[in-house]
């Protein structure tokens, strides 16, 4: 609806009125009145059809744990950092701090919606083949500095955390995500997403004009205490309580170069939590 039809609409009610009026014993004030009045809902509708609710599909709901959250049954497969390499053009780039990286230990991959926060508004009640596909969604991943994954970020919406850069990009993405799985906000979160994104100019992701020499496939050589697990006490513990940061019940070359234990070799306490896509008995060489 237009301008020009709430012009059409006001002289085709005006031009009978004086006449309804003096019928019915009105003032033609009071028929001003009225027909202001008629034209502000108009106007009022019109806006809400040229604006649609961005947040259109995402249930507005408080979180709700309907079954206990297990890190496990959001585990995503070892190779998935070099396949979002490739997603970031070859680039270890954060959008949350809008820095690139040399080395793959300084960044962690990083789920945009948490997976737990998606368990708390949804993903409690899908299936185990939901649950995967959500870990393992590019739509939902990108770099991030490990610092500000584990400690700061962790499992924030978007009432609770944005990041110093790309907000605009991480609404959307968020967003994007809820709408994609089913998945709800709580009213803070929504107010949040709305006010957010119709201020945005673009959601696109906006890349730094520093540039550094991409590694698709990096190759670290390990220092002469590589590939030996540390141990405390008298016993060896548990390789996934030491090498596990994410608790995804995997071990990732990222974490393993993190821990300094890369390659990892048949034998070794890590490699059996690990994925050996040749077979060759060597991970993450």
């Amino acid at each position: 609806m237009r301008r020009w039809l709430i012009a059409v609409t006001v002289l085709a009610v005006l031009a009978p009125a004086a006449l309804w009026a003096q019928e019915e014993g009105l003032t033609l004030e009071s028929v001003a009145e009225s027909l202001a009045a008629l034209v502000e809902r108009i106007s009022a509708l019109e806006t809400a059809v040229e604006t649609p609710d961005l947040l259109t599909g995402i249930p507005i709901r408080d979180e709700q744990r309907c079954t206990p959250y297990n890190a496990s049954s959001y585990s995503y497969p070892d190779g998935l950092e070099l396949e979002l390499l490739r997603e970031m053009d070859g680039l270890y780039y954060s959008p949350y701090t809008d820095q690139l990286y040399a080395d793959p230990r300084e960044v962690d991959i990083e789920h945009i919606v948490a997976r737990s926060e998606a368990h708390d508004s949804g993903l409690c009640a899908a299936d185990r083949f939901t649950r995967l596909a959500f870990a393992s969604d590019y739509l939902n991943l990108t770099f991030a500095p490990p610092w500000l994954n584990r400690d700061v970020k962790v499992a924030k919406d978007l009432a609770e955390w944005l990041p110093d850069a790309n907000q605009c990009w991480y609404a959307n993405r968020v967003v994007m995500v809820k709408r994609k799985y089913g998945l709800s906000m709580d009213a803070d979160e929504a107010e949040v997403a709305r006010r957010l994104l119709q201020s945005c100019e673009s959601v696109g992701l906006i890349l730094p004009d520093v540039t550094l020499t991409p590694t698709p496939t990096p190759t670290i050589t390990p220092t002469p205490e590589a590939g030996t697990p540390t141990s405390t006490g008298g016993g060896e513990e548990d390789p996934l309580a030491l090498y596990d940061d994410d608790g995804n019940g995997q071990i990732s070359c990222a974490e393993a170069r993190n821990h300094n234990i890369a390659p990892v070799r048949r034998g070794q306490p890590a490699y059996e939590h690990m994925r050996d896509a040749d077979g060759d008995g060597v991970v993450c060489e």
